[in-house]
């Protein structure tokens, strides 16, 4: 994908081409650190406009260089990030209560 940006930050939009080759306008939902690297979780805004949390579909992606994004490299990898984002929703959702 390697999407650059002026900088990577919480509300950036930029637009990918989709399996169709159209343009799909995304949004930068989360940033999150682990282990030295940082991560972008990012979401279409249509499904961020149009559905609930629970039916979002959340993509992650590697921040390079506060400008580019990059895809992950292996599931474990993956995982490894789908937990240390999973767990600070779980943090944020106990806060709100």
């Amino acid at each position: 994908m390697e999407e650059e940006l002026e900088k990577i930050e919480v509300g950036a939009i930029f637009m990918v081409l989709d399996e169709n080759d159209e343009e799909q306008e995304m949004e930068v939902l989360g940033l999150l650190t682990v282990d030295e690297i940082q991560y972008a979780a990012v979401g279409f805004t249509d499904d961020i406009e149009s559905e609930s949390e629970e039916d979002m579909d959340l993509f992650f992606f590697r921040v390079e260089d506060d400008e580019e994004l990059s895809f992950i490299d292996t599931d474990e990898e993956f995982d490894k990030v789908s937990a240390a984002f999973k767990e600070l929703e779980e943090a944020a959702a106990t806060e709100v209560e």
